[in-house]
């Protein structure tokens, strides 16, 4: 079988998309090597992060003139004829896009749809960038064979939003890297400690700087207490409301922002870490939800939307806006370590359904099943 990926986020973005692109390539070729992995890239490749064997996986540039200049459309369009060339059986696209056009093909599409949050929130998102990921998704939506949500909550937000047919869509959880899986030694464990100057006990919060991420909520949370936070994520014009939020009230020494962490650092300030804390007010599906579990951290997030899917029975969800509620439950954990350690070793159990060899039996059958269908 072979099969075609939509490849620009997974050879040019550093974190979302681009980890969901890679990781899915990684474990279909390591449990389905008997297929073929096309992948294609509208520009040359700024990351390389995943390997290129030209035997199970390979890597399609343009190839005429005019669409490398006009990488753009030979994406969105033009690719098609590159599809047919390598005799792709299935085209896959990442991330709500497939080539218009593709449907009058024999070639079989699915795209991966992650979230619909510039339609709930359009507030967050200039009203131009709306109006393209509504038209691209709305292509996808309609001419695609098959939708995966990548959640309940965004197939219900798909069903709402562009009334499409439910019995359309499927849902395939994502899961995440490897290394969130393993436990670091002691000694590594112990130099990110140093190299970062980490208190030895603290709260951790993972993801943009943005509004919609919510970081205040904490901020307000760990008023008038010793607890500590770890901050790790890339800053946007919100971190300015963070920042002098922080200084009003004091808490310089008690708030550390990181940036630029490796995914193994980033792996052992989780474990670090003595409760991970995510009041985002809306996500497609969460992933450092189910990094944090994976690294026995308990967790605490949002009672809404998809958070109860990624977290499980066992996390404490609040309302994301109740930093009064928020501050208790916190408080609660981190002065109850028997608690903690409950939760790690049953969010541990839950985040099972999330691994490797269950994702990709369920992306492998869905490809056979949409390549038998008629």
């Amino acid at each position: 079988m072979k099969i075609g990926y939509d490849a620009k986020r997974l050879f040019h973005n550093t974190t979302g998309l681009g980890n969901f692109s890679r990781d899915l390539i990684q474990i279909l070729n390591r449990y389905y090597p008997e297929n073929e992995y096309h992948l294609f890239n509208p520009k040359p490749k700024k990351i390389d992060r995943l390997a290129i064997d030209n035997k199970t996986i390979f890597e399609h540039l343009p190839i005429q003139f005019v669409d490398k200049k006009l990488s753009s459309l030979w994406r969105s369009k033009k690719c098609i004829k590159d599809l047919k060339r390598e005799g792709i059986d299935i085209f896959h696209g990442l991330s709500a896009e497939i080539p218009v056009g593709i449907e009058k093909t024999t070639i079989k599409s699915i795209v991966s749809i992650h979230d619909l949050i510039f339609l709930r929130y359009p507030q967050f998102y200039k009203k131009i960038d709306v109006a393209i990921y509504t038209k691209k998704t709305k292509n996808a939506l309609k001419n695609a064979d098959l939708i995966v949500a990548i959640s309940e909550q965004t197939k219900q937000d798909i069903i709402h939003f562009f009334n499409t047919d439910p019995k359309k869509i499927k849902v395939i959880y994502q899961g995440c890297h490897k290394t969130f899986k393993e436990r670091a030694t002691l000694e590594t464990v112990n130099q990110i400690k140093k190299k970062y100057q980490l208190p030895e006990k603290f709260i951790l919060n993972v993801g943009t700087i943005e509004s919609r991420k919510n970081l205040i909520s904490i901020i307000e949370a760990i008023k008038e207490t010793d607890i500590s936070l770890v901050v790790i994520g890339r800053k946007t014009p919100y971190y300015e409301k963070v920042a002098s939020l922080i200084d009003q009230e004091g808490l310089k020494n008690q708030v550390y922002f990181l940036q630029g962490l490796s995914i193994e650092e980033l792996a052992c300030v989780y474990q670090l870490a003595t409760i991970f804390v995510y009041p985002s007010l809306f996500e497609g599906f969460g992933i450092p939800i189910i990094e944090a579990l994976y690294s026995q951290t308990p967790v605490i997030t949002s009672k809404d939307g998809c958070f109860s899917e990624a977290a499980g029975p066992h996390s404490i969800f609040i309302d994301p806006k109740n930093y009064i509620a928020l501050k208790n439950n916190i408080t609660k954990l981190w002065n109850t370590p028997k608690l903690c350690n409950q939760m790690a070793s049953d969010g541990l159990n839950f985040v099972q359904k999330f691994n490797d060899d269950v994702i990709a039996k369920q992306w492998q059958k869905t490809y056979i099943n949409l390549l038998n269908e008629k």
